[in-house]
């Protein structure tokens, strides 16, 4: 098992780095990282301090947490950087929705204006031919 795939806190990417602060942010029970993968400029990830495989297995508070971070998050982000006109906000829950870090974990993904050929249909692209309708 590499460390893309750790299911366990003592061998969880995520986890090493809430132990080494890398977080961007923090708000009650979540913490904001860096994606180390971005799809655009700004792609946040957050997370559950807590050790918790997925968005389910998450706590009512943490899922609150998550929340008021995001909007936090996305109101930083549009302030910094007045050419964001969007967002995507997702997460991948098991390995075959492509889940490869299993530390819960909240896309937040910022979005310009042409920054894509077609928009339409946003998270609907992880099935090749459903994006469009």
């Amino acid at each position: 098992m590499n460390e893309l795939e750790s299911k366990t806190e003592t061998d969880c990417l995520f986890c090493r780095w809430i132990r080494e602060g890398r977080h961007v942010q923090t708000y009650g029970s979540a913490a904001a990282f860096k994606d180390g993968y971005p799809v655009t400029d700004g792609h946040l990830l957050v997370v559950p301090l807590r050790h918790a495989q997925n968005w389910f297995a998450m706590t009512d508070s943490e899922l609150r947490d998550a929340d008021a971070l995001i909007r936090r998050l996305a109101e930083k982000i549009r302030k910094a950087d007045p050419s964001v006109s969007g967002f995507n906000i997702g997460t991948n829950i098991g390995e075959s929705a492509g889940q490869t870090v299993f530390h819960a974990h909240i896309h937040l993904i910022p979005r310009r204006d042409g920054d894509a050929d077609n928009p339409r249909g946003g998270i609907r692209g992880v099935i090749d031919g459903k994006r469009c309708y």
